[in-house]
């Protein structure tokens, strides 16, 4: 896995450019060992929702956070130097944000562990 990629994803998304963090995790998803695609998927999905919320498209955003939750939800624990829990439940309170037509939270951060 190519973590100087990865991690520039990382500051891409917690800095709102959507678009390109989905680019860099896609790269390093097509590279990585077949372990860690589920994982990697969840988070170009995650990069690829806020994309969709960022332009509109409120119903695409929805249906590819759902995946990416699932996607997301079965490691355990902290993968790839990031604090999964916290994204998992910012992630869950934009999916009940968005099924009940409840104002927007902050936009997720993807923390990485020390």
């Amino acid at each position: 896995m190519n973590f100087d990629q990865y991690h520039h994803g990382i500051g891409l998304f917690n800095n709102a450019q959507f678009f390109a963090a989905h680019e860099e995790f896609e790269d390093v998803w097509r590279a990585a060992p077949p372990e860690n695609k589920k994982f990697l998927q969840g988070v170009v999905q995650i990069a690829v929702a806020f994309h969709h919320y960022s332009t509109g498209n409120r119903i695409g955003m929805r249906s590819v956070l759902e995946r990416a939750i699932k996607n997301l939800s079965e490691p355990s624990g902290s993968f790839g130097q990031i604090e999964l829990q916290s994204l998992l439940t910012s992630l869950d309170q934009w999916r009940e944000a968005l099924d009940h037509d409840l104002p927007m939270p902050t936009l997720p951060r993807i923390e990485q562990s020390s």
